[in-house]
Parts: structure tokens; sequence; C-alpha cells
């Protein structure tokens, strides 16, 4: 039965994913093709992370507060589908902006998927546990990625929103089979003061800051401007999909171990450092790059570095957190990483408008480099890894 239940979780995660990210390889190209500008691309881009960093945490405590993960996740699914149908439906830019906000709405809800699916698990395997969910998330990225590309290149750019609609539709439908594992009946939720102690827990704080460099580097490159960089070098849309492929295959492969074997042997922390080097080297290597080829390696490269960064980074945030709290914790957390999401594509477009799109590329790196050597600094130090919560839990688990 548990099985059965973990198995449901990954597939309706899987088409969570895929009803937003079939197109995002063409976005950028597609906003071009409209009509708008570089700037304005980045703004639009930028608008999914936007929303969620104001959807965001309202969502955890409003979900701590009623005791229920489900509502929220089929809520989520919903609006992911309709964004993806508003799309369909129109071809304007600021109709692409509109619905590209609904999008984040959408992907607000993935803070209750990630705590409902870490109540499944020990406290103590949360890191192992958000690299497994993490790995079917890039498997529904890269699904959708792949095969929005080749639809796209065959009928034109709505197909890729209207296979969105199918996915979403189907995830829906599944979700109302996810089982719940809301917190203790005796839990009353996170209340004011203790989101503000949420938000001032070191651990937390410095894994989230981490975490907004790592998406400034993921949305300014592999789901920003790197497809843009292709078409300058002749890449058609199915091209733009092997690109994003070239990137999320490596990330789900990462994913999968980055918060458990990996971190085991070489340390959460450095995995992270890891992660963000090869991050920064990579992309400064793009705007060196003069065949489509090569533009594969570089994107295979970052998408391993981020495979290694985001899965052990989600796992910090919230393994001392007690489950009561979980969702408004992963909440202020994905929120803040929302500022990477809306801020790198909006100032790499301009830096694009402005000066080069090479300029922005190198900006990044420096960036990642920049995050590097944080991590040091703000990831915690193996023995500081445990609260207060977690204290008890390994004691219990040292008994078995």
């Amino acid at each position: 039965m548990a099985t059965n239940r973990i198995t449901l979780f990954y597939i309706v995660t899987m088409f969570y994913w895929f009803s937003t990210y079939t197109y995002v390889p063409l976005l950028s190209p597609y906003v071009l093709a409209l009509g708008g500008s570089l700037a304005m691309s980045g703004v639009i881009i930028g608008s999914y992370g936007f929303s969620q960093m104001l959807v965001r945490i309202p969502l955890g405590v409003w979900s701590d507060r009623v005791g229920s993960r489900k509502p929220f996740i089929i809520g989520g699914v919903a609006v992911g589908t309709l964004s993806s149908l508003g799309f369909a439906l129109t071809s304007s830019v600021w109709a692409a902006l509109i619905c590209r906000l609904l999008a984040g709405v959408a992907a607000a809800s993935w803070v209750v998927f990630t705590v409902l699916y870490a109540s499944y698990h020990s406290d103590e395997s949360a890191p192992k546990a958000m690299g497994i969910i993490s790995f079917f998330t890039s498997i529904g990225q890269l699904l959708a990625t792949t095969l929005g590309g080749i639809v796209a290149q065959r009928f034109g750019w709505h197909a890729a929103f209207w296979l969105a609609v199918v996915g979403g539709t189907l995830g829906f439908l599944m979700s109302f089979g996810i089982k719940d594992n809301p917190p203790a009946k005796d839990a009353k939720g996170i209340q004011p003061k203790e989101l503000i102690a949420v938000g001032r827990d070191k651990i937390v704080l410095g894994v989230s800051i981490l975490a907004v460099l790592a998406q400034i580097i993921t949305f300014s490159t592999m789901f920003g401007f790197t497809p843009e960089d292709a078409t300058h070098l002749g890449a058609s849309k199915i091209d733009l999909s092997w690109l994003t492929l070239a990137s999320t295959l490596p990330n789900a492969l990462a994913s999968l171990y980055s918060g458990g074997i990996l971190s085991r042997k070489l340390g959460e922390r450095n995995v992270v450092v890891i992660g963000f080097a090869l991050s920064a080297i990579f992309t400064c290597v793009i705007p060196t790059v003069h065949s489509l080829n090569w533009l594969y390696v570089t994107q295979a490269a970052n998408g391993l570095g981020q495979g290694l960064c985001m899965p052990v980074l989600m796992g910090l945030a919230i393994k001392h957190i007690d489950s009561a709290r979980r969702a408004t914790a992963m909440g202020f957390y994905q929120a803040i990483y929302s500022l990477g999401m809306f801020g790198g594509p909006s100032l790499v477009g301009w830096i694009g408008e402005s000066f080069s799109l090479n300029t922005g590329f190198f900006c990044v790196a420096t960036i990642s480099l920049f995050a590097a050597m944080c991590t040091f600094v703000l990831a915690p130090k193996p023995h500081a890894r445990r609260g207060p919560t977690m204290e008890s839990a390994d004691i219990g688990q040292s008994t078995r």
C-alpha cells in the first residue's frame, strides 16, 4: 500500500511539472517571435518566480493551519493546467506574461508537495528523500521539454501549450488519489511570531540565500537565455528541446544521488560547492562556444551542477524543523529562492538588451563562483545540522 501511494505521488509530480515545462525551452524565442524585446523576455521568464515569491509563504502557513496538504496539491496541478490553456488560446506578449505569472502560482504549491512527500519518510532521510523527488521532478521536466520541442517543430508554437494542457489534465485527475498525511491533530500550525522565528533560523536563512544564487543560474541559463543563444547558432525548435534535454538528464541523475550516497561520501556542503563550481566554469564557457554540440556540453555540465546543489539545499532547509511547521519553513525557503528565479532572468535580460547576452552569462558565472565560496559560510557544518527537534529523533533511530 505504501509503495502504491509513493508511486502515485511520483506520477502526479511528473505530470505537475510537465504541465508548466513543455514550452520552457521555447519561451524566450517565442516572446521574441511575438515582437517582445530581450528585456521583456527576461521579465516574462522571471515573472514565474515573482508570483512564487508572493504566494509560497502564505500557502505554507495556510497548509499548516488547515492541517491538510492534498487540497493544495490538487489546486496546484489545476492552476498549472489553466496557465498552459491560457498560453494555448492566446498569442500576445502581455498574455504570455499573465499566463507565466499564473504558472508561478501553480509552482508555489510545490512547497506542499515537498512537505507531504517528506512526511512519508523519517526526518534523518530528508535530504535523500528530496533527492529522489527531485529526480522525478527532473524526469517530468525532461519529458515535457523534449516532447514540447518535437510537437512545436512539427505543428507550431501552440502545440507545445496544448501538450501541456493534456499532461496537466491527467495529473489533475490522478492527484485525487494521493493520500494525505497531515501533521498531528494537536498541531496548531505556525503563528506570525513563529514565522519570524523560522525566517531567523540560521540554517534556513543561509540555505535559502544559497538557493537564491542557484536559481539565478538555472533561470538565467538552462531555463532562460541559453535557448536564445542557441537560436543564434541556428537551432530549430527541436534543437532547443535537445538542448534542454542535455541539461535536465544530468540534473535528474545528479538529483537522484546528491542527497544520498554523494552527501554521505563527500559531505552535504562539499556536494553543493562542487555543484556551484561546475556551473561557474561552464556558464563562463558559454560565450566562447560557436557550435550547438559544444553548447550541449556546457548545459550538461550546468545541469549536473544544479542537480548536485538543489536537492541537498532543499533537504537541509527542513531537516531540523518539526513536521507541523515544515510547510511554513519550506514556504519561506522556496519564497526566498524565488528571488533568484525572478531577479536572475530580469537582470540578464536587461544586461543583454543594454550590452550583450554574453556579458550576462559572464555575470552569472561570477555569481556562481561567489556562491561556491559562500557555501562554506552559509551551509551548516556537519555537526550543526541537527536542531533540538532532531536530537530526539536520532536517539529513537539509534535504538532500532
